[in-house]
């Protein structure tokens, strides 16, 4: 027994220590095939960066950020390693493939872009110039992604603004960091163009689901009123689930309290006053297609590209939406100060633009300008001899104004801030038009329908400034000007979808027809 266990010790030693050598020749013989793979170092300079877009110069726009970039890098290739193209690559096409997230119809100008990262197409391109393709196509994303159309073309469709510049150096000082394509911190947009993009997905899905169904109604509907039966209303609440405006649809064709509360909703982020019935124009705006909707969220993302993210770092500033025909006082990223306003009419469009308030005018003259002098003083004083003094009129130095007053056209204050627009923000006397839905009706000018306390809100950092003395300032019947000790950034844009501060999306009417135009110029590209 004994001589038996010690064999089998013997054995089990033998065994091990054979297998321990094979393991070892193994290992030795993996050592001796295994290639080392050298490392890839692409000479990358300018005679070939300049020969490559002698043959690609369609992107040739692009060549001194190139140039400028590989100079950093020490003339040696970006997107390429010894195994192909780098990770960050990959993520850069696959981005560039899915522009439609965002609202964006563009195509790379060469299609060997593709043959790069096509499994089934065959790169015929150099590596120096598949490392130049990809670089030309990092610049060409960011451009439109993040920059939009040129200067030239948003000054040709009215867009003052100032214009965000697109700096190249910062991005690509981290060219290779993931956010820098990816987008994680949401940090180099205006942050409205990244609440668009959401709702363009919500929409997307929604037309991908077959949209909505026209309402169908007959040429005798009067609208529908709390307790009304109708086959309509259950195509008005089905409707209205599919945007999230009704939490359920329970198919009821009864209209109940929780269908008026949902029209209700509707209504107020399609800039409409509710009214408590189910007017034929609420149905006309819930029957405009998805579609339609998806156009007017891609052309108000574009504008989001030309605003520069470093706005809403402000401490305070005054916007204004034209569309929206509001006014909002922003301190610190949150809303302090809301006022409907009055804007321009088609034929005397408020211009879209920026501007630093530095004064406020208590008791203002109206200076009027040559234009109205032509248009309507003139013909009214030829039928009217006592024209000038009905209106509170007068000459002065050959200019007519208007003398202060609760009558005057400017009311007991206006607000101002240099431009060439002579554009300004003021009170008024016709304070009826602030209870209609559509107010475009101003000559060009702002007119607020809270001045008082706009001027509270804005002389609060001025303890002398108490809510009576400008009381007493806005009716003394004498103009009197106040510095701010603080100039206000005044911006007065243009958006007809809005998503706001609690993550509902707003459609406002294109008042001044401004969406077409522009929808044009991105669906062609």
């Amino acid at each position: 027994m004994k001589i038996w266990y010690r064999f089998a010790v013997i054995m089990l030693v033998f065994i091990a220590v054979s297998c321990n050598s094979k393991g070892d020749k193994k290992e030795e013989s993996q050592k001796v095939d295994k290639v080392v793979i050298p490392e890839l170092k692409l000479s990358i300079d300018s005679l070939a960066i300049a020969g490559f877009y002698e043959a690609y110069p369609k992107l040739k726009n692009f060549q001194d950020e190139v140039f400028s970039l590989y100079n950093k890098k020490q003339s040696t290739q970006l997107w390429l390693d010894n195994k192909g193209v780098v990770e960050f690559g990959n993520t850069l096409y696959d981005k560039y493939k899915g522009l439609e997230n965002e609202g964006l119809k563009a195509n790379f100008p060469y299609k060997e872009i593709n043959s790069i990262f096509e499994n089934n197409s065959v790169n015929k391109l150099s590596k120096v110039n598949t490392d130049l393709m990809i670089t030309n196509l990092y610049f060409y994303y960011a451009e439109k992604v993040y920059r939009g159309f040129d200067e030239k073309t948003s000054i040709s469709l009215e867009w003052l603004l100032p214009r965000k510049k697109l700096n190249y150096k910062v991005l690509t000082d981290s060219l290779f960091e993931k956010s820098t394509i990816n987008d994680d911190k949401k940090s180099k947009m205006f942050s409205q163009y990244y609440k668009l993009r959401d709702a363009l997905h919500q929409y997307r899905e929604i037309e991908k689901n077959g949209g909505w169904k026209t309402i169908e109604i007959g040429e005798d509907y009067k609208g529908l009123k709390l307790g009304d039966s109708s086959t309509i209303i259950g195509q008005i609440r089905e409707r209205l689930f599919v945007t999230g405006d009704i939490k359920e649809d329970n198919k009821s064709a009864v209209c109940d309290t929780v269908l008026m509360k949902a029209v209700k909703n509707y209504e107020l982020r399609h800039g409409y006053v509710p009214k408590n019935t189910i007017l034929l124009e609420h149905i006309n705006d819930l029957n405009i297609p998805v579609s339609d909707r998806i156009k007017t969220i891609i052309a108000n993302m574009e504008r989001c590209r030309w605003i520069d993210p470093e706005l809403e770092k402000g401490q305070k500033y005054i916007e204004v939406n034209i569309p929206e025909f509001r006014l909002y006082i922003v301190e610190d990223g949150k809303i302090t100060f809301i006022s409907p306003v009055v804007v321009g009419r088609t034929m005397t469009k408020t211009v879209v633009f920026s501007g630093m308030m530095n004064n406020i005018v208590f008791s203002p003259y109206w200076n009027v300008p040559p234009s109205i002098i032509k248009s309507e003083i003139k013909p009214g004083m030829a039928k009217d001899k006592n024209y000038l003094a009905k209106k509170n009129l007068e000459w002065n130095n050959g200019a007519v104004r208007q003398l202060p007053g609760k009558n005057n056209s400017l009311g007991l204050v206006k607000f101002l801030f240099p431009n060439s627009s002579n554009i300004y923000l003021h009170d008024t006397p016709a304070k009826s038009l602030f209870e209609r839905e559509s107010r475009a009706f101003s000559h060009g000018c702002v007119r607020v329908a809270k001045p008082r306390e706009l001027a509270i809100e804005l002389l609060k950092v001025d303890p002398k400034w108490t809510p009576e003395r400008i009381d007493k300032a806005m009716h003394a019947g004498k103009e009197s000007w106040y510095t701010l000790k603080k100039k206000v950034p005044v911006y007065i844009g243009y958006f007809t979808a809005w998503v706001d501060r609690e993550g509902q999306l707003n459609f406002y009417k294109d008042i001044y027809q401004r969406d077409e135009s522009l929808i044009k110029l991105l669906t062609e590209e």
